[in-house]
């Protein structure tokens, strides 16, 4: 009897659903984390770079502009690595990102910090191309809306708790030194201060980095599955029969769009709500919380999706009612002043709490071979965080570069209302009657 041993090689174990659903969480909660971030540097890079309210919005229109540029890079990039290299990959670009404010904030320099942006939203674009689809499709359809708001849950109480951190460390006492920096005469002095003031993003803005990276390893030697969106079921197999484009998909199309104003609302619900108020008269040390409202509001909406969806409420009627909501809170946000105009901003974050759990699962649906690309159009989409708040601030700012906006009549409380409104009612139309536009022709062919 031979004494040769024989091995035998073990595939790697795979993850399970409830293991996959773990690690998506957690990487909603980072980029919901990295996100919610930009409500208290719009208002710290006021100071530091001593910037108008349209100048400090560039904030967010270099981060969301990197997904106007990246997210179709991002489905080839996906075609070649797989879902679960991918986001490793999009965690590794957010941390370059990070580590780019360090330079940025030694030189006080205010095109590097968009610059570390810009390279932010570039990795965040090839992380959400991956994860949401991904969350869209790891389980039954019908319950997709259900679990994107599980992962919102992650994303936004990331998002409740990331502009507190930071403010508490960018903005500890930051009206007192705001009156020490106007009233400095010296510009040596003066220049002294808002280098210490600088100096303050560089440690936790390491962390993040070192966090990333970490990730980033950790997610490469996971488990997760990977999903191969190429495969059709015979339903979505016949839809797609004669497609050879991802433009023959209308209600994809108009998905997209609803998809910009949707994060244009969000946004300006979110980081603009702390510029508002101070336009009203309101101090620093209060408006370095207010998006911090918004978020609480959106998690209390994502809480309510889960235990409505789909046992109460479809996707479609949960999108319709968020978009009602949507437009009640602006009516009366512009007819409101102070505290209570501030409450009624904040309170849109509880209407914007269920539109991407059921918008994006709509637009794909059906997309088969073609969801890749789809996602990466969606994901594209959400371009309108950087648009929106720059058409809001060039109505009533002459220095903003959508000056050509500007009327004297307008003032920023009727720039939100103009800006909001049509937005929501586009998403009460992509609720009603816009998802279902050739769909008809997709299931019959």
């Amino acid at each position: 009897m031979s004494n040769q041993t024989v091995t035998m090689e073990v595939p790697p174990k795979k993850a399970g659903y409830g293991q996959a659903m773990a690690i998506i969480s957690m990487l909603f909660f980072v980029f919901g984390f990295v996100t919610w971030l930009n409500g208290a540097l719009i208002q710290f890079f006021e100071i530091v770079c001593e910037l108008n309210v349209s100048q400090s919005l560039l904030v967010t229109f270099a981060f969301y502009l990197a997904y106007l540029f990246l997210s179709i890079p991002s489905s080839y990039i996906l075609e070649k690595t797989g879902f679960k290299n991918g986001m490793s990959v999009g965690l590794g670009i957010i941390a370059i990102g990070s580590l780019v404010f360090i330079p940025a904030a030694n030189a006080r320099s205010y095109p590097m910090f968009l610059t570390g942006l810009f390279i932010q939203g570039g990795g965040l674009a090839l992380l959400q191309t991956a994860v949401n689809p991904y969350a869209s499709i790891i389980g039954p359809k019908e319950s997709a809306a259900k679990r994107i708001s599980i992962m919102g849950i992650c994303n936004k109480v990331a998002g409740a708790l990331a502009p507190i951190i930071l403010g508490v460390i960018l903005l500890s006492g930051a009206e007192e030194l705001k009156g020490k920096i106007a009233a400095a005469t010296d510009p040596v002095v003066k220049a002294g201060l808002l280098d210490n003031l600088a100096s303050r993003v560089i440690g936790p803005y390491t962390v993040i980095a070192i966090v990333l990276l970490v990730l980033a390893f950790l997610l490469k030697k996971s488990s997760l599955p990977e999903i191969d969106t190429n495969e059709e079921d015979a339903a979505t197999a016949a839809a797609t029969v004669g497609k050879t484009s991802i433009f023959q998909f209308p209600h994809l199309l108009l998905g997209v769009l609803c998809i910009f104003v949707y994060v244009g609302v969000e946004v300006m619900a979110g980081d603009v709500i702390g510029s508002y108020g101070k336009s009203m008269g309101m101090s620093l040390d209060q408006t370095k919380y207010f998006t911090s409202f918004t978020l609480v509001a959106m998690l209390a909406g994502y809480i309510i999706g889960i235990i409505t969806i789909p046992k109460y409420l479809s996707a479609q009627k949960s999108l319709l009612i968020c978009a009602a909501l949507g437009i009640v809170f602006t009516v009366m946000a512009y007819t409101k002043t102070g505290f209570s105009a501030v409450t009624c901003i904040a309170l849109l974050g509880l209407a914007n709490s269920l539109m991407w759990p059921a918008i994006f699962p709509m637009a794909i649906d059906g997309l088969g071979k073609f969801t890749k690309t789809g996602s990466a159009l969606l994901v594209m989409g959400i371009v309108g965080g950087a648009v929106l708040p720059q058409i809001y601030s060039g109505m009533f700012n002459k220095q903003s570069m959508f000056s050509f906006l500007y009327s004297p009549n307008i003032d920023f409380r009727h720039a939100f209302l103009y800006c909001m409104l049509p937005c929501y009612l586009y998403i009460l139309f992509y609720a009603v009657i816009g998802h279902k536009i050739g769909k008809k022709q997709l299931v019959t062919a």
